[in-house]
């Protein structure tokens, strides 16, 4: 169905998009009804934001005259809010704010022929609202242009791709690689609603759109390896007075140190006398003051030892793939498919060729019955495509058949995720929907 603009204003075409920790798809257009200074040019104007929870039938829902600073909440005629709380949140500070400002709002003041530095002042740039006391970031730095890719570069639409051929007519669990644009993390502040200041990193997107698919069959061997660094550390006594001192701002030479341990530890004099006596001997000698008080008094100083945690780890998943072709149609299939991985992982060149741009990245989703994400296989983060190998002969000998094509291909990938997976994504459901339902990561 169309959409009913209302005189005076300028509509877009209508969009669909996802809210919520269940990805709950609403429909909706805008309707704005621009504002122009006394030189004529369009400087802003009052966005109306028409909601259905199905295409047609579309009801003003929202409206801003502010430029999304604030919102004003429109009833139905039932005498309730027509929007609920997870697309309120989306409209305030999440994917449909993004939407609008990315497309919708854009391609109808294109329409509406008016030109994109004036079409820019119609944008929700400046919301700053935050009823729900959730973080709102402002960047640190600002990006630079680092230029266009290169004439000739693919970032998007890149094919959906499935093999065998007759896989999408079964319901067997499938392995699906979704290619996205690289999007930064982000370097910005995160101001709280009490006015905290924190650093913000890591902030990419999730739900980004996708720009192509390969679907195959679940592979045998997979795995995956959740780890964390530790180190041995040792500390002993004279090392943890001098890291006291230095703490404090204090630093009174080794005597008064020795001193200090004394004090921290009773009967401490005498076995600290031994030590400066075992340091200023090794000192002399060239020797290791360790084995000197062994050899002398059949002691080492206590060294503390404690494994301490170093950083967390990123995770690794390789894939192994061996594609024959029965006919013609799988044959291209085999072909797209490769290429898809090969020119997805491949860096981007600047117009300009200073810049090196970032390849694309790969969501990987095991699915259950082809539909919904396997609760009980470890779910994957946004992963680089590393390395691509393809086997051209996997069969141990060369074969054609009369095209040339081959016989047989067998691809390897190495994938890395491009974050730690931290203990509170075992319940963001905002960014990873039904992830408290199965084993998480």
């Amino acid at each position: 169905m169309g959409i009913n603009c209302p005189p005076g204003a300028i509509c877009s075409d209508p969009f669909q998009e996802r809210v919520g920790a269940n990805q709950t798809v609403i429909y909706g257009f805008t309707s704005t009804k621009v504002t122009q200074g006394p030189d004529g040019k369009v400087n802003g104007g009052a966005t109306t934001f028409n909601y259905s929870p199905s295409p047609g039938n579309y009801v003003p829902a929202a409206t801003t005259t502010d430029g999304g600073k604030t919102w004003t909440y429109l009833n139905g005629s039932d005498g309730k809010p027509v929007l609920g709380a997870d697309a309120k949140k989306s409209l305030e500070q999440g994917a449909l704010k993004s939407t609008l400002n990315k497309t919708v709002i854009p391609t109808a003041a294109k329409k509406a022929g008016i030109p994109d530095p004036q079409a820019k002042n119609l944008q929700l740039n400046n919301n700053t609202a935050n009823p729900s006391g959730a973080p709102t970031s402002t960047p640190i730095a600002p990006t630079s242009d680092t230029g266009e890719a290169a004439k000739g570069t693919k970032t998007t639409n890149f094919g959906n791709f499935t093999y065998p051929a007759d896989l999408g007519s079964t319901k067997q669990d499938v392995i699906k690689f979704t290619i996205l644009e690289y999007q930064p993390g982000g370097f910005g502040q995160q101001t709280t609603e009490g006015g905290t200041n924190l650093l913000q990193l890591n902030q990419r997107k999730t739900n980004r759109k996708p720009q192509g698919t390969v679907t195959l069959p679940i592979p045998s061997g997979i795995s995956d390896t959740n780890a964390c660094n530790w180190k041995t550390d040792e500390l002993d006594a004279g090392k943890a007075a001098l890291g006291a001192a230095a703490f404090s701002g204090i630093s009174q030479g080794i005597g008064k140190m020795f001193e200090n341990i004394s004090t921290t530890v009773p009967g401490a004099v005498p076995d600290a006398k031994t030590a400066a006596t075992s340091v200023f001997a090794a000192a002399a000698s060239g020797g290791d003051n360790r084995s000197i008080l062994a050899r002398a008094e059949g002691v080492i100083v206590n060294p503390n030892m404690e494994l301490l945690f170093d950083g967390p780890t990123l995770r690794p998943f390789s894939f192994t793939f061996k594609m024959s072709a029965r006919n013609k149609g799988e044959a291209k299939t085999i072909i797209d498919i490769i290429r898809f991985f090969k020119r997805g992982m491949a860096p981007i060149k600047t117009d300009a060729n200073l810049f090196l741009k970032t390849p694309n990245t790969f969501k990987i989703e095991y699915l259950h019955r082809q539909e919904k994400n396997h609760p009980f296989i470890g779910r994957i983060k946004e992963c680089a495509l590393q390395s691509f190998t393809t086997n051209y002969t996997p069969e141990g000998q060369y074969a054609t058949y009369t095209d040339g094509v081959m016989v047989s291909y067998e691809i390897q990938m190495q994938f890395t995720e491009l974050e730690p997976v931290f203990n509170s994504d075992y319940d963001d459901e905002s960014n990873y929907p039904k992830v408290k339902d199965g084993i998480g990561f």
